[in-house]
């Protein structure tokens, strides 16, 4: 059966992300677009580590696709003091403006709700992606709004999940553990979760590679990217 890959975000001294979210034809389907919206919607989008590209293997896209639909129109959008709330607004009107432009002229598959009035609110938005020339597939949105791209088989995951300038953090869904090793060896990321959208854990190195930062933070890690290594020799006679 074909594969599946990951998605990826930033880092210490990190740039932003655009983090892969793979799901396989192998992939729990009953528990993995139920995950998705909370991945990247989170923080309203707002977040390094949102896994903003979803690659959905095409033997199940379209079944994955109805299945997200209801998840994404759940999710409760609504001032954070409210405890149902899941998301809150964007941090400005600039934010708002520059997220709006991503979707505007898209191909917007669903969306869900936001309140009116006063508030820089913005609907969590999934739009499908034709090419990854997309600007909303390659460029970091840094807001609610998913990117989703088909995928055929384990190689084309893996080679579309890395055609990008970011690294820091991703997620792989499938039931095949060989799969989830290869994959996860292969993609280009600082962190990886499978079957799940972990990304920081105090314990844990995080950080990213390529354009989302150098060095570890946390975890035992963390003390090596402060760490000079001098390499001193003593004669003991002069």
């Amino acid at each position: 059966m074909p594969g599946c890959p990951p998605q990826f975000n930033g880092s210490p001294l990190e740039r932003g992300a655009m983090s892969p979210n793979n799901e396989c034809a192998a992939a729990h389907l009953h528990t993995a677009p139920a995950a998705a919206p909370a991945s990247v919607f989170d923080n309203a989008g707002q977040d390094c580590c949102a896994r903003s590209r979803l690659l959905i293997q095409d033997s199940v896209y379209d079944e994955f696709l109805a299945l997200l639909e209801p998840a994404v129109r759940a999710f409760r959008v609504a001032p954070p003091a409210e405890e149902t709330a899941e998301m809150g607004p964007l941090i400005s009107a600039a934010q708002r403006k520059s997220v709006a432009s991503y979707v505007e002229g898209a191909d917007v598959a669903f969306t869900g709700s936001a309140p009116d009035g006063d508030g820089w609110w913005f609907p969590p938005t999934v739009l499908l992606a034709h090419s990854t020339g997309d600007r909303h597939w390659r460029e970091e949105v840094f807001g609610p709004v998913l990117s989703v791209l088909p995928f055929r088989d384990e190689q084309e995951a893996v080679r579309l999940a890395n055609d990008t300038e970011y690294g820091l953090s991703g997620s792989l869904w499938t039931r095949d553990l060989g799969r989830a090793l290869r994959v996860s060896r292969a993609v280009e990321t600082g962190a990886l979760s499978v079957n799940s959208h972990s990304s920081v854990r105090y314990w844990t190195p995080f950080g990213g590679m390529k354009q989302s930062g150098l060095g570890r933070e946390l975890g035992p890690d963390a003390l090596l990217s402060f760490t000079d290594t001098k390499n001193v020799f003593i004669a003991t006679e002069a």
